[in-house]
């Protein structure tokens, strides 16, 4: 199995860990210090590694951009039911994120864009398990348009 470390620049560690936290992940102690921390997405397959922005300033030479007004990565976080998508982006809105955006609803898939504090952008969604497995087409529903195409 593949283990995924995504990276996120912040202003504030502090902020963003308890952001993250609100969201019902974990922080890992051990990775995580004045400059950064580890969030558990999911133990021993997929995390966030949440950067101070000098810090992260440190593995690139290219300028940092602000995400907050130049987005260039939307992580999308997928859940078992449509409640849980709407439970989690209540949670982060109540710690201090935004929903720039409408839910999407396609029938077979519902998702729903999550902006951190800093401007990282989380989308979280559901997908109906036989879309996942044979296609959208074998899910959808009289109730989704026939052009709507989905969002990642």
């Amino acid at each position: 199995m593949t283990t995924m470390f995504v990276n996120l620049p912040v202003t504030d560690l502090e902020r963003a860990k308890a952001f993250y936290e609100a969201l019902g992940f974990s922080i890992n102690p051990l990775f995580t210090d004045h400059n950064a921390a580890c969030v558990v997405v999911e133990e021993d397959h997929s995390y966030f590694m949440i950067l101070v922005r000098e810090y992260f300033q440190t593995f690139t030479d290219l300028p940092l951009g602000d995400p907050a007004t130049n987005p260039s990565v939307a992580v999308a976080l997928f859940q078992n039911s449509r409640e849980a998508v709407d439970a989690v982006v209540a949670a982060g809105l109540a710690a201090g994120g935004s929903e720039a955006r409408e839910a999407s609803d396609y029938g077979f898939m519902y998702q729903r864009q999550l902006t951190d504090p800093d401007g990282n952008i989380l989308e979280f969604g559901w997908m109906d398990p036989v879309a996942a497995a044979q296609g959208p087409e074998a899910a959808m529903s009289d109730s989704a348009p026939a052009d709507a195409a989905p969002q990642a």
